[in-house]
């Protein structure tokens, strides 16, 4: 076959009937009938209907029958329409088909993990492809599911996703610059990914977490206007949306305020949500990160419902009830949501017995405070605690009509009520199918502390380089740093942050009083920064700019589960790459060669000192305390421990562990009839669970 003359699979229509054609690509899908094979040839194109006749093309009846799923093969016949009735509208060629004379295997394929195929042979049938299989497993063999086209879909969405965001800030005058991947370790949030040297023995590279310095450094080099679609590295706790690498969409910009990157990003995530066929609203609204907490508990809120929180602390400054009263004098607060028209959704029942004592709890609140709005009047089990006054203010702020029902959070800490609230909107929404699909609601979040407190001083809420609101400020004077907002901002949709960034300090003195400020001494900051503190004193302009997540942006446009699915070869939730099997172990002679063997000298490391005894060591490796009597038993069942390992290593063959080494049997319980075990009915049983749920021992919720 000449590849020169191959068409794309997709590309046939019924214009192209009598057309001679080669065609390569994938056996999708088989079906056999006998004189007539049909086959589904698949490639990145699209789908085709191939048909190998043995009425017209004998010769290829061997070749044809011994075809396989995901075989590679080259194909060549003609083009025909199909016959009426028989057309597939699942596929854009269903109209047309190849009638074979010639079939060459390219090369076959083993008996797959999983199936691959997504279309259906016979109009209205589509497949579910792999979407029950393990994850990992699909990981394992990326490559494979990397072939099916809803998953080659979202890469050429992606592509283009990409190639719109080069061209936008091409058009605005942005240079594409590549800053270095082998860098030096700053502190930025998270912890770096460190690379030995191995010109330069005991030294190390990091990965960037992100190119932070290094864009404002071409800032200070006059360029104005730099992006970057790039690699960023944090070895951070996995979350279902984080990486350990991932890729940011990376600018920054001269002589500008917020206002130029408001206007800019507006204008470029709504072309980029454009290739996933979504029109978002403009302009993007603000709010402040003060209000983002103060009514929704979150720094990312999510605006495609309402549920935003009341406050009702003034309501009951002179309540009756107890509780309330006491959290207002610690000075606490009391704020809620009111869920409008669920009254017959959350009963009474659901109210106390669900949320009161076991959801809000889970969630980190003492208890909640509920009341529902029947005969126009409040109804719950504290309601005659409240004055009439109290009622009447309840029913105004709260704006309560017949059916709705009130949800408070009361606690001395701010911070408590706040993230509880905040937490149960989500849940009440999700639960009641508040939430509305295909709405999208950005937004920018602005004026974040500058600082936020620690046990022992105060640390940057972003990174120390985001210029304040202010620059007279005392940085020794810890309620002062603490009352600075900074110029920053977030790019947030639906309850996720898409991206941020901030004003930077371009001022020397204004940037020292920061590291001063984060307790960094003259030693520290030369140690660290002192490259960039340098580039300062040579006519730094003001500048600024944002980095955008691509894999977070392209899932949300393409509604994937996951990020996972926008990235080629991701890590699984464990940062472990099933298909390279990546972190692996290194020979001695590459750590000799790194100078790595012996990199803490003499340093005894915590715990060395308890190999000399296996007792110990096992005592300190499980964190179980071990008793001078109980040493002997275990010495003993340690002891047959080792022997039964000998005899499995004794054993003749290929060394594949058995399910166990000495007989198994499981006899039975005396009696045939099922009994509950008088220690549950005395209490002895589960007297130590640390909590009970009827007969049975409470575990915690296991989440993501």
């Amino acid at each position: 076959m000449n590849f020169q003359n191959r068409v794309p699979c997709g590309s046939l229509r019924p214009v192209d009937a009598g057309r001679m054609v080669q065609a390569a690509g994938w056996v999708d899908a088989l079906r056999d009938h006998g004189e007539v094979i049909f086959a589904h040839l698949r490639d990145r194109s699209g789908i085709v209907q191939v048909v190998f006749d043995w009425n017209r093309a004998p010769r290829l009846r061997e070749t044809a029958r011994g075809l396989k799923e995901e075989f590679c093969v080259a194909v060549a016949g003609t083009v025909v329409e199909r016959m009426p009735g028989t057309e597939n509208p699942s596929l854009e060629t269903g109209d047309v088909e190849i009638i074979a004379t010639d079939l060459t295997v390219l090369n076959p394929a083993k008996t797959l993990p999983f199936l691959i195929s997504e279309k259906g042979m016979t109009a209205g049938v589509e497949l579910a492809g792999p979407g029950a299989v393990a994850e990992d497993l699909r990981l394992q063999y990326r490559y494979l599911d990397l072939r099916r086209p809803s998953m080659q879909d979202h890469f050429i969405k992606r592509h283009r996703i990409v190639k719109r965001v080069r061209d936008f800030l091409d058009e605005r005058g942005f240079l594409e610059i590549e800053t270095p991947v082998l860098t030096k370790s700053t502190p930025e949030g998270a912890r770096d990914y460190l690379v030995p040297s191995r010109v330069h023995p005991g030294h190390f590279y990091a990965l960037p977490q992100s190119p932070q310095l290094f864009k404002q450094l071409l800032m200070i080099s006059g360029f104005e206007r730099y992006f970057q679609i790039v690699r960023c590295f944090r070895d951070e706790d996995l979350r279902p949306n984080r990486q350990p690498e991932f890729t940011q969409i990376d600018l920054e910009a001269s002589f500008i305020d917020e206002e130029f990157i408001y206007e800019l990003m507006e204008e470029l995530t709504v072309r980029m949500f454009a290739v996933g066929g979504i029109e978002l609203p403009r302009p993007f609204p603000r709010m402040t990160y003060r209000e983002a907490m103060d009514t929704t508990g979150s720094d990312r809120p999510d605006l495609r419902f309402g549920l935003r929180f009341v406050e009702a602390t003034d309501i009951f400054r002179n309540t009756n009830y107890a509780i309330f009263q006491k959290i207002i004098q610690a000075g606490g607060c009391v704020k809620g949501i009111n869920v409008k028209g669920q009254s017959d959704v959350l009963s009474k029942n659901v109210l106390q017995n669900e949320y009161a004592k076991q959801i809000v709890p889970s969630l980190g609140g003492k208890g909640m405070t509920w009341m529902r709005v029947a005969g126009g009047n409040l109804e719950s089990n504290i309601v005659q605690f409240f004055s009439e006054a109290e009622r009447q203010e309840i029913l105004r702020r709260f704006e309560a009509e017949e059916g709705d029902v009130l949800m408070l959070i009361a606690d001395p800490s701010y911070a408590v009520v706040t993230s509880v609230l905040g937490k149960l909107r989500l849940h009440v929404a999700e639960r009641l199918g508040l939430i509305p699909s295909n709405t999208y609601c950005p937004l920018w979040v602005t004026e974040f502390p500058l600082f936020e407190p620690t046990e022992d001083w105060v640390t940057s809420c972003h990174h120390p380089f985001t210029a304040p609101d202010r620059v007279d400020f005392d940085p020794r004077n810890r309620d002062e740093l603490l009352s600075l907002r900074s110029r920053a901002y977030d790019l947030v949709m639906n309850g996720e942050e898409l991206g941020g960034g901030s004003i930077r300090i371009h001022d020397k003195k204004v940037q020292h009083k920061v590291f001063e400020a984060l307790g960094l001494t003259p030693e520290d900051i030369a140690g660290k920064f002192g490259f960039f503190v340098q580039a300062l004193e040579y006519g730094a302009p003001p500048h600024g700019g944002i980095a955008l997540g691509l894999d977070r942006v392209t899932a949300m446009i393409l509604g994937t589960a996951s990020i996972r699915d926008v990235i080629a070869f991701p890590k699984n939730r464990s940062a472990y790459c099933p298909l390279t099997q990546a972190p692996a172990p290194v020979t001695r002679q590459q750590l000799a060669e790194l100078g790595l063997l012996n990199l803490g000298g003499e340093t005894v490391l915590p715990g060395m000192e308890k190999e000399g005894d296996i007792i110990d060591t096992l005592s300190w490796v499980s964190r179980i305390g071990v008793v001078e009597s109980e040493r002997s038993a275990i010495h003993a069942a340690v002891r047959q421990a080792e022997r039964l390992a000998e005899k499995i290593q004794a054993i003749p063959g290929d060394g594949e562990p058995l399910f166990a080494v000495i007989d198994i049997t499981q006899p039975p319980r005396p009696g045939t009839e099922a009994r509950i075990s008088p220690f549950v009915q005395s209490g002895e049983l589960l007297k130590n669970a640390p909590a009970l749920k009827g007969d049975y021992f409470k575990v915690a919720n296991i989440l993501e």
